[in-house]
């Protein structure tokens, strides 16, 4: 038996009942998005049953859906990548991780200079791209590092490679996880490594995340403490802070990372693939862009229409979120979302039907140890059966 999950980063399907504590009334990153390009043209998430969940512009609700479709609830606080992976894995946070949408506070400032022995620039919310254009060149004559933030839990710290080379950058990353604990404990530091002359700085893709570790074992753990094999595709393996994954393969993109996930799939290699599509999220989502949105769900459902041919008997296969990212909502944040769930066993003696709205996102993970044969006794309450 093999579990293969792929999760649409920021593709959620409308606003959770507490979204007001969030200020995400009436966000609904899919329909929104389908709404801006009147209608979306999903077929195979179409056939797997996306249009019973909900109703969508261009999707419609199949009589016969090859996959138990159905939407899941968070129960954790927050609305994070992290958060929302962590409570899939079995994890439910009481408190959200800080957020800093005025920047960080001085006392953390004095400190992060005083162990990367100089100041910082920047610490500020901004776009990667638009801050290393803005303070590039200062950066270049004074070898300041530059420090930001955004919608997400993070503490960013961005050098041009011919200033600070990546190895020296994680340094001052794992100095600055150092500090970042407790009260002001982010989910990730992220090193940002850039190149290029002024008016024309790009970020190379020696991007490295130092994430804050699970503070409890995961499923991802029960899977490996029983023998079997994890393999983490994307940015997974950040995400966990390299506990429980067996593999990793830290690919970008979501062409690249299905492309990856396919060759996987015919390799029959792991027991449990876990694949995060992080371009909605973070070109599509963050910058207010339905279109383009669209346009990368599209993609992604014509290579899920190649994959789903190589799934076996033996494989269950689960499209998810973690949270929404509503490309059409006021502002660049996440938004409080229900997460989606279509799961395919081509193995299963019975019509697939709909799950309904499954209380926590836990639920996921807790029927990928069941259908494993993993014990966890951990948060969430299997369907597999």
């Amino acid at each position: 038996m093999r579990v293969v999950i792929a999760l649409l980063d920021g593709v959620g399907v409308g606003a959770l009942p507490d979204a007001h504590r969030y200020k995400d009334m009436g966000a609904h990153t899919l329909l929104h998005t389908a709404r801006a390009v009147g209608g979306l043209r999903l077929p195979c998430l179409e056939k797997m049953g996306l249009g019973c969940i909900d109703s969508f512009p261009g999707i419609h609700p199949s009589q016969q859906p090859i996959a138990f479709h159905g939407k899941m609830q968070e129960r954790s606080a927050g609305k994070d990548t992290t958060t929302g992976h962590w409570e899939i894995a079995g994890l439910i946070l009481d408190q959200p991780f800080p957020l800093y949408p005025q920047g960080f506070p001085e006392p953390i400032v004095r400190e992060i200079e005083r162990v990367f022995g100089k100041r910082i620039l920047g610490n500020v919310p901004a776009s990667g791209t638009e801050i290393i254009n803005q303070l590039g060149k200062e950066h270049l004559r004074t070898g300041f590092p530059i420090v930001y933030t955004s919608a997400d839990s993070v503490f960013q710290v961005a050098c041009h490679e011919d200033i600070k080379p990546p190895g020296e950058l994680y340094d001052l990353c794992r100095r600055a996880r150092a500090i970042l604990q407790g009260e002001h404990g982010v989910a990730r530091v992220i090193a940002r490594p850039f190149s290029g002359k002024p008016g024309n700085f790009v970020r190379t893709p020696r991007r490295k995340d130092f994430s804050l570790p699970p503070p409890a074992p995961t499923i991802l753990d029960a899977v490996v403490k029983r023998g079997k094999t994890t393999v983490g595709v994307g940015k997974i393996n950040d995400i966990f802070a390299q506990t429980g994954v067996s593999k990793s393969y830290p690919v970008s993109g979501n062409k690249e990372i299905f492309s990856l996930l396919i060759d996987i799939q015919k390799e029959k290699e792991g027991d449990l693939v876990w694949a995060n599509f992080n371009d909605f999220d973070t070109l599509y989502g963050h910058r207010n862009d339905p279109k383009g949105f669209a346009a990368s769900l599209e993609e992604w459902d014509r290579q899920c229409m190649d994959f789903l041919p190589l799934l076996g008997p033996e494989d269950l296969f689960f499209v998810t979120s973690d949270h929404g990212c509503d490309p059409t909502y006021p502002g660049t944040d996440h938004t409080r979302e229900y997460a989606m769930l279509l799961s395919y066993f081509s193995g299963t003696r019975v019509t697939p039907s709909s799950l309904g709205i499954r209380k926590s996102f836990a639920d996921l993970g807790a029927s990928a140890a069941s259908f494993l044969g993993v014990p966890w006794k951990g948060a969430g309450r299997s369907f597999a059966g």
